[in-house]
């Protein structure tokens, strides 16, 4: 019935204890997933991803060299896949380029491994390597899309991003022998294999949705809205992650609050002051987030620590923008008053930013 449900049930068919996973920036329940079979993620990301001013059309890709060096020092009995996440959340809704997924590809062939996609924002993904990927300006976006999945053996998808769905998710293989093991953990967990818990209203909606999230004009006033609010924020001289992704402005804490330390969770202090500045809700991708290491128990601490402003789908006006803009810069004026971060005062043992209890500091 959507995204982490898919992930639930193709993991529990494909990852096994001890095996490896790597990939560019698992989102949160992608890596909790692997995590709870404890297994182990890996981050192959690009280290430029981790430079919120460097200006790069696609940030989000996987560093090739990184990926061979752990395809090359893992047996392959360990390797359960190498995860694609397109766009990549984690690193800023930055994109990955048709170049990048061919060469996964060419690793995946060389060393025995399934290339899995996931394909939350792969129209928003295909709209940047139709913008800014050299050879693919004359193509549609579902053109570019048969390709980027042509590279991939496997997909999972939370429809509520790219299918503009209340509610919704998938898989989709190339093995058929796959699809059937997988099938019985659908059961299991979701229900009949055609539906997986959905509605037949959702259903029909998500059909319609993979259509209209490819129109190429519906993606550029949206992308393009979320360009809009980014240059507003950043007239305030607010710190982001550039260029702006295809879903969300990613606000760089380490910079704005440079003064609070990374045990105190700064980007959690910022989401914090966001909405009692202006009731604006957003969400960490940092440290808290990141979750604590499964062997030790001390928290990681990632190389991005930011706050994401998603925007949902045709919901708001550029006014909105200007609003949100405008309390940003608000919080930005008095960043110097905020002297303290966060401490825990409760967590779960995984995925604890979900329901983690906090105390100001």
């Amino acid at each position: 019935h959507q995204g982490r449900a898919a992930e639930n049930v193709l993991f529990s068919t494909i990852v096994k204890e001890g095996d490896v996973v790597p990939g560019n920036s698992h989102f949160d329940t992608t890596k909790g997933h692997i995590e709870f079979r404890k297994a182990t993620a890996v981050d192959c990301t690009v280290d430029i991803a981790k430079k919120t001013d460097f200006i790069h059309p696609f940030k989000g890709n996987i560093d090739l060299e990184k990926l061979e060096k752990v395809l090359k020092e893992t047996p392959k009995k360990k390797l359960s896949c190498i995860v694609m996440t397109i766009t990549n959340n984690t690193a800023g809704g930055q994109p990955v380029s048709m170049a990048n997924l061919r060469g996964v590809r060419a690793l995946a062939d060389k060393y025995g491994a399934m290339v899995i996609i996931d394909s939350a924002r792969f129209a928003e993904n295909a709209y940047f390597i139709k913008t800014r990927e050299e050879g693919y300006s004359g193509k549609t976006i579902r053109e570019i899309a048969r390709e980027m999945f042509s590279y991939a053996d496997g997909m999972t998808m939370s429809s509520k991003k790219d299918a503009i769905v209340n509610m919704g998710g998938f898989i989709g293989f190339r093995d058929k022998e796959l699809f059937r093991k997988a099938s019985t953990y659908n059961i299991m967990f979701e229900g009949f294999i055609t539906y997986g818990g959905m509605s037949g209203r959702d259903m029909n909606a998500l059909a319609c949705g993979l259509y209209e999230g490819t129109e190429f004009d519906y993606l550029e006033a949206r992308i393009g809205q979320v360009a809009y609010l980014g240059e507003k924020i950043r007239g305030f001289g607010i710190p982001v992650q550039e260029p702006f992704g295809g879903h969300a402005i990613f606000i760089d804490a380490k910079k704005f609050l440079s003064h609070i330390p990374h045990h105190e969770f700064p980007a959690q202090r910022l989401a914090v002051e966001f909405y009692l500045e202006g009731g604006i809700r957003s969400v960490e991708i940092g440290a808290l987030m990141a979750d604590r290491d499964p062997v030790t128990r001390e928290n990681r601490y990632p190389g991005l620590e930011m706050v994401r402003l998603a925007i949902p789908r045709r919901v708001y006006t550029n006014s909105h923008m200007d609003y949100i803009a405008a309390a940003l810069g608000n919080v930005f004026e008095r960043r110097k008053e905020i002297k303290k971060g966060v401490s825990i005062k409760w967590e779960a043992p995984i995925m604890r930013h979900f329901t983690v209890e906090l105390n100001l500091l």
